[in-house]
């Protein structure tokens, strides 16, 4: 029995190593692939759980570029008051001086000019705060990714700070630089209206797009500037600064300043400044069209578009209407104002891009 048992298997010996070579192999290979199908859904699963992180803290990050806006529009709102102040004119409009209309011809140039300089100005603060504060985060998200590694942080505090204090150039030289603009331009399309002169929602409307026409185009091409040049410094005096003794900081934050800048020239930035500025001058308008409602009669008319072009009130009674504007555009209570401008989806694909862009590993080899 045992022989012919010895027998069986060396006839079939070959047989028999192949079967255990195959059977062994099968193992090893399943072994195998689960190990690969368990590296796999652990590797998922990271990269899930920093997706899921990363867009957490990009919401949150969102939340605070709004919060931001509105706590610096109270600043914004009193720079623009102060440097254009038409309650002086009204207060000496109440004396009955003998140069009245000449007054009140300063009076309606500084209204309309403080109003669309607050419509320009919002929108720049809101579209330069999302590029600053997405850029900031998204490196910010880097160096809490690879703080534990010991690795060079790409933001620290102090580049921080003295970075986000840049935007003070808006509030300050280029806010100044843009009122002289709008100013002379509103010189140039209203100088010559008279306070009699009525006029409709729609004629108002035509006015704006001539003075928008005029600041963001220029009467030339050699005095047009980029909207862009009221938002921050030129590239000059930075590369000034460069000539005195500068701290490592110090070059992070020209390296931080000089990527904003390269984001305020792009076609993308560009698109959603103007959508902002479109979508600002239509809620200015809207707020222009509740004092454009004729008077209530026993009659019903046609509809409120309708009747709004056959609505004109003379400009004495408009002006003190747009004067009060900046009130609501620059208001640090939410607004019709900053709300829309705040929900434009534009905006938030935008801002989306930019800290994808600035989030992203490859910023580290950079």
């Amino acid at each position: 029995m045992l022989m012919s048992t010895w027998n069986f298997l060396k006839r079939h010996k070959r047989k028999f190593i192949f079967a255990g070579a195959f059977v062994g192999g099968v193992y090893l290979l399943g072994k195998y692939a689960q190990w690969k199908i368990r590296e796999m859904q652990e590797r998922e699963a990271a990269e899930y759980i920093s997706q899921a992180r990363r867009q957490y803290h990009f919401e949150s990050n969102q939340r605070t570029c709004n919060m931001t806006v509105l706590s610096m529009l109270p600043t914004l709102r009193e720079a623009i008051i102060q440097n254009l102040n038409s309650e002086s004119l009204t207060t000496l409009l109440k004396s009955k001086p003998a140069n009245k209309l000449e007054i009140w011809d300063d009076l309606k140039i500084i209204s309309f000019t403080r109003s669309i300089v607050a419509v320009y100005s919002t929108c720049m603060l809101v579209v330069l705060l999302r590029v600053q504060l997405n850029i900031i985060g998204g490196y910010l998200y880097l160096d809490n990714s690879v703080s534990k590694n010991g690795m060079t942080l790409q933001a620290p505090p102090d580049v921080q700070q003295q970075y986000l204090s840049s935007i003070q150039h808006l509030l300050g030289d280029g806010l100044h630089e843009l009122m002289t603009v709008v100013k002379q331009a509103v010189r140039e399309v209203l100088g010559g209206a008279s306070l009699k002169q009525s006029l409709s929602l729609q004629e108002l409307e035509q006015h704006l797009n001539q003075i928008r026409a005029h600041v963001e185009e220029g009467s030339n091409s050699s005095s047009r500037k980029p909207l862009s040049w009221y938002m921050m410094p030129d590239e000059e005096s930075t590369l000034a600064a460069q000539a005195c003794g500068l701290t490592e900081n110090d070059v992070a934050t020209i390296k931080l300043l000089n990527e904003t800048r390269d984001m305020l020239e792009s076609p993308d930035f560009r698109t959603v400044l103007n959508t902002c500025l479109s979508r600002g001058f239509s809620r200015f308008l809207d707020n222009m069209a509740e004092f454009f409602h004729p008077q209530q009669s026993g009659t019903i008319h046609s509809s409120t578009q309708d009747s709004l072009t056959h609505v004109s009130l003379p400009l004495a009674k408009i002006i003190p209407i747009v004067n009060g504007q900046i009130h609501s555009i620059c208001s640090e209570v939410p607004s019709h104002f900053v709300q829309d401008l705040l929900m434009i989806e534009q905006m938030k694909e935008f801002s989306a891009n930019v800290y994808e862009a600035f989030s992203s590993p490859h910023e580290l080899q950079k």
